[in-house]
Order: structure tokens, then C-alpha cells, then sequence
């Protein structure tokens, strides 16, 4: 435990005189480089925390944590599957669809869309899906006839407003002796939504099961089944039994198989990050060592004198180690602060310095969502903290080491 006047001695040392103001410039100089290495180390692993818990909960959210994919892009008498799969434990749900790459046409403007047709129950169930409406409903949606929803980027891209009819256009169409005539059906647009992320937004079209069903002639078959677990990490446990199931009438594909390469490529791209960035906080521990080293040269006769009047050596390194790590903490505290504060105003961040350099920073049609997202994590937090406190304590070892080291003898033989 450091004594009362240990703490005055490292008090006095961390201001120290006018002559030593240089000293003093290196110790700031430290606690901002400190402050500024967790405050980046923070934002960093919040943002790509949140980029990959944003993309995760969007993907899955509409695609389910698996799918059920029948042969030939259609799955046969589907009900019991569903029921027996909604049975198995773990399973949440199983929600069967119909997506199929269509074209959109609207005012001699044409657009690839994606059409997907679901139950209304299975709509409501998904709150990234029943939240994103911005005009109209599904109510409207699902209570009349030859209505959609679709994206709110595909309405903005093809001039759409809520109201207007667009027309779907399936290269299946009817074999006449002059060739096949491509099917093309209008449809009312009753909603419009914002799912977040940017290829959907700009190519979603939704409708009812039953009419995507009359639409592409399907009969009572759907093209796939999404299934959403408990447990996202053990999918592959859980639906083990699905592939029984099915009975050689499609197959099973899990999220991994869908995107685990993205995942896996954030997963690499975050610990990277978290490698060059915590080089900051490396080198402001440098600094401290820097500056502690050149105090205790400063501070040689003073050291000297206090050895004579019954200072021991673990006093002293005492005295120099809280001084560093003051110097630390109150660099991760101004850092946490930094962090924090970033991270609260991150998009208004992002928006200023697009408008500044004139330069979008974050292009939904790159970036893949349409806000800059950040998610903490209080372990990854806390374990910032505790390494740069650790750096900033080792790096104090030296110097007052050194300080310990002092000879009183050949200091003040002279004197």
C-alpha cells in the first residue's frame, strides 16, 4: 500500500516546476495518446461489433438461420415438413416461401426485383420485417387483391409512390406457335418499407404466399422453407434431423453455407483491427516510459536526498510507479470518454466529414446497410481497459526501477 506522503511525493511529481515543463509536455502527450489508443480501440470494436450484429440479425431475420431448399425449386406437400420441423427442439420457427428473381416494370422503367411471397403470420412474426413499413401497411397488403410492398430504394429508383401500379414481368410465361410470351401481371403498391439493408431495399417485392403461388403457376407448392433456431451457433445440432425429413426432396443449407465466407471475412477484418489499433496504446505507453525516465534524472539530487532521510527503495518505486500509472488511468478515462462520446454522435461523425471532403464515407450500395451501426461489448470494453492499464504499469517498472537504483553517495559527494 503506498503511505501519505508517497502519494504527495507522486502528487507533486505529476505537476511538476517551470523548469521541467518540458517533462510535463511528454506526460500529457502520453495521456492523450493513451486516451486517443482506447478511445479508437473502443470505437473500432463497437462498430465492427455492430456492423456484424446488424448484418447478422437483418440476414437472418429474412432468410431465417436456415433454409430448406426443394429440388428443381419447388417443395411438395410442405405442410407436414413445416410441422414436424416447428416440432424439433430448438426450432422457433419455420416460415415457407417463394423468391424468385423477376423483373419490375413501371412508366417504360424496368428493374430487376425480388419477388417473395409469405404467409401474413409468418410476416408478423418477424419484427425486421413487420417494423419496416415507412408507407401504407401490410394489412392493406394482404386484405386486397393483386397488392405488393416493396422496397423503399426500388420505389425511389423506378419513380414509384404509394398507390401507383407496377407491373411484374416473369420470362415463364404462355407457349404461343411464335414463341413464349413473357408473363406480365400489375400489382398495386399498398406498402412501401425499409428492411436496411440496401439490396433488399432495392429490390424487395412482397406479396401473399397464395398469389405468389398463382403468379408463377405453382399450384400449392413453395420454393423454400426459413427456419430461425434459438441458438444461431447451433444450427447445425439442432436441424440435424431435418435432413430425414425431407427424404431426398431437397436440402438443408445453413447459414454458414450462405454467408459464412462475409462472416468469416469480418471475424478476420475485426481481430486485424484490433491488432493495429492497440499499437496506439503501445506506443503512448512508450511515452510514459519516455517521461517518467526523464523525470527521474530530473529528480536524481531529490531522490538522493530523500534515500538519506530514510526513504527505502520500494518507496521510491512506489512513488514513480503510481505516477505512470495516474498517467495511464486518466488516459483511459479520458479515452472512455472519447470512445463513448464517438460512438453517441458516429453517424453525425460520418455525415460532417462526407460533407467536408466531399466524399461519401458510407454508401449504402457499398456498405451493404444504410447506417453506420455500432453494438459495445462490456467485456471487449473491460478488457481494454485492463490492457492498457497493464501496459501503463509495466511501462513504469524502469524507470522507477531506476529511480530505486539511486546512489546517495555518488550523487551527493560533490554537494
Amino acid at each position: 500500500m503506498i503511505t501519505t506522503y508517497e502519494r504527495t511525493l507522486a502528487r507533486r511529481y505529476l505537476l511538476p516546476g517551470r523548469s521541467e515543463g518540458f517533462i510535463f509536455l511528454v506526460a500529457t502527450i502520453s495521456l492523450v495518446a493513451v486516451a486517443l489508443g482506447v478511445a479508437a480501440l473502443i470505437a473500432v470494436m463497437s462498430v465492427m461489433n455492430g456492423f456484424r450484429a446488424e448484418l447478422f440479425d437483418s440476414i437472418n431475420s429474412l432468410n431465417g438461420d436456415a433454409v430448406v431448399q426443394g429440388y428443381g425449386g419447388e417443395l411438395t406437400d410442405w405442410q407436414p415438413l413445416v410441422e414436424d420441423i416447428e416440432n424439433l427442439p430448438g426450432v422457433v420457427s419455420a416460415a415457407p416461401i417463394i423468391e424468385q428473381p423477376l423483373l419490375g416494370s413501371y412508366r417504360n422503367r424496368a428493374q430487376p426485383v425480388l419477388l417473395r411471397g409469405m404467409r401474413y403470420a409468418d410476416l408478423t412474426s418477424q419484427s425486421n420485417l413487420s417494423g419496416s413499413v415507412v408507407a401504407g401497411s401490410f394489412q392493406d397488403v394482404y386484405q386486397g387483391e393483386n397488392r405488393v410492398a416493396i422496397g423503399s430504394r426500388l420505389a425511389q429508383s423506378m419513380g414509384v409512390a404509394l398507390g401507383d401500379t407496377i407491373s411484374l414481368i416473369s420470362p415463364e410465361g404462355q407457349v404461343t406457335p411464335f414463341g413464349t410470351t413473357p408473363r406480365i401481371v400489375p400489382y398495386q403498391v399498398a406498402a412501401i418499407i425499409e428492411v436496411g439493408i440496401f439490396e433488399y431495399d432495392k429490390t424487395f417485392v412482397l406479396m401473399p404466399l397464395e398469389n405468389a403461388q398463382l403468379y408463377l403457376r405453382m399450384g400449392s407448392d413453395v420454393g423454400l422453407i426459413t427456419i430461425t433456431t434459438e441458438d444461431a451457433d447451433r444450427v447445425e445440432t439442432i436441424l440435424a434431423p431435418v435432413q430425414q425429413m425431407l427424404g431426398g426432396r431437397g436440402i438443408l443449407v445453413d447459414w454458414r453455407q450462405m454467408n459464412g465466407v462475409l462472416f468469416e471475412a469480418l471475424s478476420v477484418e475485426r481481430t486485424v483491427m484490433f491488432v493495429v489499433v492497440g499499437f496506439i496504446i503501445l506506443v503512448a505507453c512508450f511515452n510514459i516510459l519516455t517521461s517518467l525516465i526523464m523525470l527521474v534524472r530530473a529528480k536524481t539530487k531529490d531522490i538522493a536526498i530523500l534515500r538519506t532521510m530514510g526513504a527505502s527503495r520500494n518507496a521510491i518505486m512506489r512513488v514513480f510507479v503510481t505516477v505512470g500509472t495516474l498517467i495511464g488511468g486518466a488516459g483511459i478515462l479520458l479515452g472512455l470518454l472519447l470512445g463513448f462520446t464517438f460512438l453517441f454522435f458516429r453517424q453525425n461523425v460520418v455525415e460532417g466529414i462526407s460533407v467536408l471532403t466531399g466524399v461519401d464515407l458510407w454508401d449504402p450500395s457499398i456498405r451493404y446497410l444504410t447506417e453506420l451501426p455500432a453494438k459495445t461489448d462490456p467485456v471487449e470494453v473491460t478488457a481494454i481497459v485492463v490492457i492498457a492499464l497493464l501496459l501503463s504499469f509495466l511501462a513504469t517498472l524502469y524507470p522507477a526501477w531506476k529511480a530505486a537504483s539511486t546512489d546517495p553517495v555518488e550523487v551527493l559527494r560533490y554537494e
